[in-house]
């Protein structure tokens, strides 16, 4: 049974941020949103070493916040595993494989003018 409790984006930020680390996902980039858009209040961007760990660490994500939080996910991309998305409503999560990631260079579009994806990683991690 799936709880009927909700939790706010910062919440999500902190669950999220964790099961990717569980999940060894390298190069976590965290983008703050907030005042920018209102596709959400963040944006994750991180990278799994081949197509199957992309799979699994989107898979177990999507499943932990619908068992601790009872958010229902969006996942698209799990299917090839080259880049999966997964939408909260609140938080936007890209997994990438690291080639697909480094061709479209997702995070330099939403970063603050001036900085660089790995000032971001180094800070938020």
């Amino acid at each position: 049974m799936v709880p009927a409790m909700t939790a706010d984006s910062e919440t999500q930020l902190a669950a999220i941020l964790s099961s990717l680390s569980d999940d060894k996902a390298e190069d976590i980039v965290q983008i703050d949103l907030r005042g920018k858009t209102a596709i959400g209040d963040y944006m994750i961007v991180c990278s799994g070493r081949s197509s199957r760990q992309v799979a699994a660490i989107a898979e177990k994500l999507t499943d932990r916040l619908k068992q601790d939080f009872g958010i229902l996910s969006r996942m698209e991309g799990k299917g090839t595993g080259d880049w999966v998305l997964i939408d909260t409503g609140d938080v936007i999560v890209h997994v990438f494989r690291p080639e697909v990631r480094e061709f479209y260079q997702l995070e330099k579009m939403w970063l603050p003018t001036g900085q660089t994806p790995e000032q971001t990683a180094d800070s938020q991690v």
